[in-house]
């Protein structure tokens, strides 16, 4: 009986906690540093106000980490209680972006913006927001390149979760998901492999948990947090970002280097082998749409316990 019970466990997950979040992370403009929260809304594009502006080059192309490292050092502030449920901004309410030898900038958070068409970021393309010349000038001083900052328009546009992995989910100027979790137990793993430890930062998540096994983020099919339920859609591949160290946007060979021997397609014996390395597992919400719709904004908080109630039999089974 028992071990009948441990295997439905295995399967449909368990009524105790599998784990607890441990720390919540805001980006609000992409690839540049994120913001620790206690608690953040769920929206229907991912946490509020995640990836919602872009730096964008003069063809309106977004620029990441990947090509523009100086991105990391960009520090990004918002109002203390913009991550209320019942928050809205007014007029004397800014996003406040600073850099080395950089004036600070602010960024009113209620004006009406002009429409740019032509903006860009990896399969998506479609109108945005303009943040106007001041912020234009800011990033073009930094770059030193043509630059516009823009936010994305959620009044008339929708860039869909490609449909092979999640049907019917949206997000903003995420790479692909509206949410990314890891675990500190898998961090913990890592880093015991590395010479010199790395902070989660490296890996950009939204969601970091404790109190799991490492890797066992991998297998979580379902999983509910605060009454409301994630799927886990992707195993998160991963690009150049997680060697850039994001105190200085200097970039080096680790963790890929290490990940290559352990966490690699091959190495997981997954079924598509592209010579990719995975940390990390993208999510979509269910209720996101429906919560929002209603106009019923949902948290996730630090502490929340994590219930998995679906799992993968193996990584091998997981999307990629």
């Amino acid at each position: 009986m028992e071990k009948a019970s441990s295997i439905l466990a295995s399967i449909f997950g368990s009524r105790e906690s599998a784990a607890t979040v441990a720390s919540i992370f805001v980006y609000p403009i992409k690839s540049c540093r994120g913001i620790s929260v206690a608690e953040a809304c769920v929206t229907s594009t991912g946490l509020r106000w995640d990836r919602q502006w872009l730096v964008v080059n003069s063809n309106g192309r977004a620029y990441t980490q990947r090509v523009e490292p100086k991105l990391a050092l960009v520090e990004v502030e918002l109002p203390m209680d913009a991550f209320r449920e019942d928050w809205e901004p007014n007029d004397i309410s800014y996003m406040v972006i600073k850099a080395p030898e950089m004036e600070t900038l602010k960024i009113p958070l209620n004006r009406v913006c002009d429409v740019i068409n032509d903006i860009s970021v990896w399969e998506w393309s479609g109108s945005a927001l303009d943040e106007g010349n001041e912020a234009s000038e800011w990033f073009t001083k930094y770059l030193e390149k043509p630059s516009r900052l823009v936010r994305f328009d959620t009044a008339s546009e929708i860039r869909a979760v490609d449909p092979n992995y999640a049907q019917g989910y949206r997000t903003v100027f995420s790479d692909g998901f509206p949410f990314l979790l890891a675990s500190q137990g898998s961090l913990n793993a890592l880093n015991e492999l590395l010479e010199e430890p790395l902070p989660i930062n490296r890996f950009r998540a939204n969601i970091l948990v404790d109190g799991c096994d490492p890797f066992s983020e991998d297998l979580w099919k379902e999983i509910k947090i605060n009454e409301l339920t994630f799927y886990g859609v992707k195993l998160c591949s991963r690009c150049k970002v997680p060697t850039i160290d994001q105190n200085n946007g200097t970039a080096g060979d680790e963790p890929t280097r290490t990940l290559m021997k352990f966490r690699s397609d091959h190495a997981l014996h997954l079924k598509k082998k592209q010579g990719k390395v995975f940390f990390g597992q993208n999510l979509v919400c269910k209720d996101s749409l429906s919560a929002a719709a209603a106009g019923r904004a949902k948290a996730v908080a630090v502490g929340d316990p994590v219930f998995v109630r679906q799992k993968f039999s193996s990584s091998a089974d997981a999307p990629i």
